[in-house]
């Protein structure tokens, strides 16, 4: 695993830094009426954007959200109170307002700098996690970006082994393997990879979700578990043997179990997270449980990032009806997980940053 210096833990209250995401998308929109929920006791964010942008586009869809320009992140827990807080970000100044919904891979530069300077914010302890609005990436890789994704390019700046954990009240699941075709699926997971994403796994649920013994479900790849072999080896030539290194490193996690039995509301009662072997074997019933409120969130990383479930949106950015749960149910992910940081570093403090 790759080891870089972890940022500097927050010893006083912050605020979370959120990226701009795409400028054609709906992450502004979700993020001024994320705003509007502030009295029901919203963690305190600033946005990494252009108050004059931010401000127009709050115009644009009639909501009346106050945009506070900001120096430093410091300034965002008093001006939070107030409106909006905004550290302006010089790159995406001049970017249009009135092109919501149409992508233009010129303004890449300011998406990425958006992101950068978020994760350098952190890193030099000026605020608590970062959660990044949806970015849109064949712009991106029209401009020249060399990564597959968000996480991938994260990680490249932290230093981090990443895994995506998605979670929704109630359910977290991790896929193994995310975005390939079905048919590389068996072809692509080892016992190494299983093994690599179940230990950061358990990691994180002890440090950023304060579990102190995690228990953790495994869902088999195949129907039945392979039954026997009849339907699959995948079982116990791959899946198996990672959960008996894991258990012997003192992790509590579970044989294979079919995918069916797994996720059904009493089943969920008995494990605090499944490792899943791919991308809609762990979706699917996260989404269906609860669509609204999935967050997605990067383990592995020296540093908090969650993410809302959905995209860029561009088929709505001009209508003002995005829902902002996702983006709120991550900002709250994004505090928890920081306050659980805090509080594991310097068990003395309070684990509540913001009291």
């Amino acid at each position: 695993m790759s080891q870089a210096a972890s940022p500097a833990p927050p010893l006083a209250p912050q605020a979370l830094a959120v990226t701009m995401g795409d400028p054609a998308g709906i992450g502004c929109e979700v993020t001024l009426k994320a705003w509007l929920t502030r009295a029901i006791d919203l963690p305190p964010f600033f946005l990494l954007d252009s108050p004059a942008r931010v401000k127009a586009i709050a115009e644009q869809l009639q909501l009346n959200v106050p945009i506070c320009s900001i120096s430093k992140p410091e300034d965002a827990l008093l001006a939070f109170r107030d409106g909006l807080p905004v550290l302006a970000l010089e790159e995406a100044v001049g970017l249009p307002t009135s092109k919501l919904g149409t992508p233009h891979p010129a303004w890449s530069q300011a998406v990425i700098a958006s992101i950068t300077g978020a994760v350098e914010l952190v890193r030099a302890g000026k605020c608590s996690g970062v959660v990044t609005n949806p970015i849109h990436k064949a712009s991106l890789y029209e401009a020249g970006f060399k990564h597959p994704g968000h996480t991938e390019f994260l990680a490249e700046l932290t230093g981090g082994t990443p895994i995506m954990m998605l979670s929704a009240p109630g359910l977290r699941v991790v896929p193994i393997t995310i975005h390939i075709a079905l048919h590389r699926v068996a072809l692509e997971l080892t016992t190494d990879r299983i093994e690599t994403c179940g230990r950061i796994l358990a990691q994180s649920l002890t440090q950023d979700f304060g579990i102190a013994k995690p228990r953790i479900a495994v869902a088999a790849l195949n129907p039945h578990a392979g039954e026997d072999g009849a339907m699959g080896d995948e079982e116990s030539r791959i899946i198996q043997p990672a959960v008996n290194r894991l258990r012997a490193a003192g992790i509590d996690i579970f044989d294979p179990a079919p995918a069916d039995t797994l996720f059904h509301a009493r089943a969920r009662t008995h494990y605090d997270a499944v490792l899943c072997m791919y991308h809609d074997q762990a979706l699917i019933p996260l989404k269906t449980i609860d669509f609204d409120r999935g967050v997605n969130t990067t383990l592995g990383l020296p540093l908090v990032r969650t993410s809302p479930d959905h995209g860029t949106a561009f088929n709505i950015a001009t209508q003002g009806i995005a829902n902002a749960e996702s983006f709120i149910a991550a900002l709250y992910g994004a505090a928890t997980m920081a306050q659980h940081r805090m509080a594991s570093r310097h068990p003395g403090l309070t684990e509540n940053p913001n009291e």
